[in-house]
């Protein structure tokens, strides 16, 4: 049995692009646990004290312009109360033509602040997408506004990274850990992927986002358990090795390790 008949996909039927609000009948069903198999960026404009979001498993607080950006795949669940904001809801293809950082391409981007000068220029550009996708719907268009609209936010995101080349390997190495975690959890392989020692990379690991590779890719690991745990028909002995463990006992004595739950406690608690 296949875990999308637990999760429900919600899916972009008969537009590559969507434009709509969160206080005027947003199409989407947000009122429960869902994937995407599309990108789709969220403005919260005006939140109440107490909203909030799930996303992969970690609950955030929401204030009022926050922007969040969800990957396919990513597990999604917020109860709308009266929120005011934005919804793109875009296609994998566009979108991979209007982004260019990987990091956001594999795993979205939990809730952040742009700054007033990028909100003021969003906010803009916003008015200037409303006119054409209500007006002409011109795609050529759409398209270069939303390119526009996400080199701003994603400056915001990507402005800490410490070097451009080094903010280029860790996004390849991300792209790289979501492609082989199940089967390759040594750094080396990544480091000879990347061109450079071991040593080295776990050094740009370190300054950049204060962990180790091994990190990331448990991380990553834990990431895909929570999903097959929570929504999946398989038992914890066939979610171990379809994520590459040979021993489900260890699979289990990895998975309280990282989580503070065995496999089993967490799995009950989703049910």
């Amino acid at each position: 049995m296949s875990e999308e008949k637990h999760i429900p996909v919600h899916n972009l039927t008969y537009q590559e692009f969507q434009l709509t609000t969160l206080e005027n009948g947003h199409p989407e069903n947000f009122n429960d646990v869902h994937r995407h198999n599309f990108f789709e960026i969220l403005w919260f404009k005006e939140v109440k004290d107490d909203s909030h979001l799930e996303l992969d498993f970690e609950n955030y607080h929401l204030k009022s312009n926050h922007i969040c950006i969800i990957a396919p795949g990513q597990v999604f669940n917020m109860k709308l109360r009266g929120e005011k904001g934005y919804v793109f809801a875009i296609s994998r293809e566009i979108f991979q033509e209007i982004c260019d950082v990987e990091l956001i391409l594999t795993n979205g981007a939990a809730p952040f602040f742009p700054d007033y000068e990028s909100r003021k220029n969003c906010q803009g550009i916003i008015k200037l997408l409303e006119d054409e996708y209500h007006r002409n719907c011109r795609m050529n268009l759409i398209k270069a506004y939303l390119k526009a609209f996400c080199i701003i936010i994603t400056e915001d995101l990507t402005s800490q990274e410490p070097l451009l080349h080094d903010k280029q390997r860790i996004q390849k190495l991300i792209t790289l850990i979501d492609t082989y975690y199940i089967t390759q959890k040594e750094t080396r392989f990544y480091a000879e992927k990347l061109s450079i020692s071991a040593h080295h990379l776990n050094d740009i690991v370190r300054i950049s986002r204060g962990t180790t590779v091994k990190k990331m890719i448990a991380q990553r690991l834990l990431l895909e358990a929570k999903r097959e745990l929570s929504f999946g028909a398989l038992t914890v002995k066939e979610v171990a090795f379809r994520l590459g463990f040979n021993d489900s006992s260890y699979f289990s004595r990895f998975f309280k390790k990282h989580s503070g739950y065995s496999p089993e406690q967490f799995k009950n608690m989703n049910d």
